[in-house]
């Protein structure tokens, strides 16, 4: 075991989850309500408990995978939901990833790292995703902690980190965060971007 799952895992089992919401998050099911294509491939890193996987699954998408480098909230998943595939369920370092994926959903995965992996983070979600492919998701719009998570950002830092890869689409400061995220947030919406640069 890794310092980063031991970590993680220390977290769960301590029931140290502020990030923890304890439902899908607002802005998020909102953009899965609109997608038409059950098929795509989907992938949640750092998932957490992932209600985003398990509001996916009850509505009809099947193509969904959960990366946590803690066994600890997959197996909670899995317990709540047990016709998830358990294929799907990977426990593993997002990192070391080797798959390609329709869209990505983004949420408290990016703040959890620390940000000297910002870019590699990146190139990593490029990679993973398909031609055409999205990332999508929540990122925090203030400054928080410099030496545990949740690290912060802002805007301007992330159109310098991700404008090279990806077409940034939207982001905006979300308009219907949950409660205690209000104003926080921004909604991203990034396309990769092919080879070329456009």
């Amino acid at each position: 075991m890794n310092y980063y799952e031991a970590f993680w895992n220390h977290k769960y089992l301590s029931g140290e989850t502020g990030w923890d919401i304890g439902q899908v998050s607002t802005p998020i099911k909102e953009y899965i309500d609109q997608l038409s294509d059950k098929n795509l491939k989907i992938l949640i890193p750092g998932g957490g408990n992932s209600y985003e996987a398990e509001y996916l699954f009850n509505n009809g998408f099947t193509n969904v995978f959960v990366v946590d480098i803690s066994s600890i909230p997959l197996r909670n998943l899995a317990k709540r939901l047990p016709s998830f595939p358990k294929e799907n369920l990977l426990h593993a370092d997002f990192f070391d990833l080797e798959d390609s994926f329709d869209l990505i959903l983004e949420q408290t995965f990016f703040c959890a790292l620390q940000p000297v992996l910002r870019e590699d983070y990146v190139t990593k979600m490029h990679q993973l995703l398909k031609p055409e492919g999205k990332l999508v998701g929540l990122l925090f719009n203030i400054p928080l902690n410099n030496d545990k998570p949740p690290f912060g950002g802002n805007k301007a830092e992330y159109k310098n980190l991700f404008s090279e890869r990806f077409k940034i689409q939207i982001m905006e400061t979300a308009y219907n965060s949950v409660m205690p995220r209000a104003g926080n947030e921004l909604f991203i919406n990034f396309k990769k971007r092919g080879e070329q640069i456009e």
